[in-house]
């Protein structure tokens, strides 16, 4: 068996495992015992006549898009000697970084707990549970006392670390040239150039439409849309993650964005996924965590601010309170860099078998967090269809932006496509331009992100920014100045940007 056949049978093994914990899997067999009762199925083609029935009733496309689905967050397999963390991150460096950046976060978070007196967690008296479920609809009008809280870190923090991040292998010499060449970021990754970009996204060029572009020349834009649309209820009828995948890389009609999303993440509110998401907000009304404090002022300093999304507080702080609670969430640092933080139980500080993740999900919100969450409220407003949205996004994507590895999804790019400013363009990309770019963008923006399975978008966007203020920023002579004239994104538009930049340049 050759190397490749091989890495196939493991993942195929690893899938296999992985779908048989899921109701998906129950729900087969349930539904395979009842097709024995049914008259076409014969005992002597039992294997045929069950495979046909599942054809017939649906069930193996929702078969296909669960595997679709875990082939689109699985890592790459490794080899089977590899010891667990290089599943994680397979450079020691990057690995001890992370440990470091980890320890002091939590430092930070503990140091707040010691400041103020306040506990990790504690449970609420039955008083203050009736109160919170009184108001879970209004938490906006709350107006606690934040004042003495502070963000554990913000993306300015992130960036001075990776800015400081060294290949201890790398000869000092080497590392000199190297910062010549690329700016801020010193650790030699291979990334793609302009022409392999252009490879990457050929669905952006400037021949085929798109959804964004008022003025193709090569077909009016409203028959492109007309046509577009037509075929976007048809990829939602056939109810194929893979054909919406690649149908949202023109961008997404926006009657039809929500829908297609959901089928692209494999989204379909089930009764049990109600009843989850309401046990996670059981558990916000029976118990109070430090993390609460931040999640409310990352709110009020960010999307309470902000024109387009202060009309969703309500929805930020029910969504971002239950995702805390979300132990499912922990699976997915199981190919995250990161490792989610501990603490211990009152008194048995150093004891691993009184240590408890904190929080339960295993994340810890920074200043701009919220910002994941609130371009979703403008497609989904049943509050656990837009839970389930955002913890798929945040577990296939988000977590990228706040961690320090080799996966090559973000920072990397901006160096090799002329982006150096990387101190202004940073806090666009951890936020994955929310709150910069008008909602309409955005969404436009996000479509990409998931019709490519890829952030590299965002690193691309970035320098098509500076290049087309690169005028402008010729003619300044401070930082200070370079940041004046890209404060305001909001009357950019995504995709005209993203072609003149990959496809209308000499490279």
């Amino acid at each position: 068996m050759s190397q490749e056949e091989s890495d196939i049978s493991l993942i195929i093994a690893q899938i296999v495992q992985k779908l048989k914990g899921s109701n998906l899997y129950a729900q087969l067999e349930r539904q395979a015992w009842a097709s024995l009762q049914r008259p076409e199925i014969k005992l002597e083609s039992l294997k045929e006549d069950i495979k046909e029935f599942f054809k017939i009733s649906g069930w193996e496309k929702k078969l296909q898009n669960a595997v679709y689905s875990e082939l689109s967050v699985f890592p790459l397999p490794s080899h089977p000697a590899a010891p667990p963390e290089h599943l994680k991150e397979p450079l020691v460096y990057m690995r001890k970084a992370q440990g470091s950046w980890e320890k002091r976060i939590l430092k930070s978070l503990n140091s707040m707990c010691t400041e103020l007196s306040i506990p990790l967690a504690r449970k609420r008296p039955v008083g203050e549970q009736k109160e919170l479920l009184n108001k879970w609809n209004e938490m906006g009008t709350d107006e606690p006392d934040l004042s003495l809280f502070r963000p554990v870190y913000a993306p300015k923090d992130f960036l001075e670390v990776l800015i400081n991040l060294r290949n201890p292998n790398y000869e000092n010499g080497d590392s000199l040239s190297f910062r010549t060449h690329l700016g801020l970021i010193q650790v030699p990754l291979k990334v793609k150039d302009i022409p392999e970009l252009k490879e990457c996204f050929i669905e952006l060029g400037l021949n085929t439409g798109q959804l964004g572009i008022d003025d193709s020349t090569q077909v009016p834009p409203e028959l492109f849309e007309n046509e577009h649309v037509r075929i976007g209820q048809k990829v939602l009828a056939e109810q194929d993650s893979a054909a919406a995948q690649q149908y949202v890389r023109q961008g997404s009609p926006t009657a039809l964005r929500a829908e297609l999303w959901a089928l692209i993440l494999n989204i379909s509110s089930q009764p049990e996924d109600i009843l989850y998401y309401e046990q996670l907000k059981t558990n916000v009304i029976q118990h109070d965590l430090l993390v609460d404090s931040l999640i409310y002022k990352d709110v009020k300093l960010t999307a309470s601010n902000d024109d387009y999304y202060f009309v969703f507080e309500d929805y930020l702080y029910q969504v971002l309170l239950c995702f805390s609670r979300d132990t499912s969430v922990l699976s997915h640092f199981a190919y995250n860099s990161a490792s989610p933080p501990k603490s211990y139980i009152r008194g048995k500080l150093g004891l691993e078998e009184y240590a408890v993740f904190y929080p339960p999900n295993g994340v810890i919100p920074f200043h701009g967090f919220s910002m994941y969450v609130a371009p979703l409220c403008f497609l989904y407003h049943e509050p656990s269809k837009l839970y389930q949205i955002f913890r798929e996004m945040y577990v296939r994507f988000f977590f990228r932006l706040h961690s320090i590895s080799s996966h090559p999804s973000l920072f990397y790019h901006l160096r090799e496509i002329g982006a150096q400013p990387l101190r202004i363009s940073f806090k666009w990309m951890v936020r994955a331009f929310s709150g910069y770019l008008a909602t309409d963008q955005l969404l436009l923006l996000w479509d990409r992100i998931l019709g490519y399975n890829s952030l590299e978008i965002l690193a691309v966007l970035a320098a098509a920014v500076f290049a087309f203020r690169a005028v402008n920023l010729m003619e300044v002579t401070s930082l200070a100045a370079a940041e004046a004239v890209l404060a305001d994104l909001s009357t950019l538009k995504v995709m005209p940007l993203l072609q003149i930049f990959l496809f209308a340049t000499v490279t």
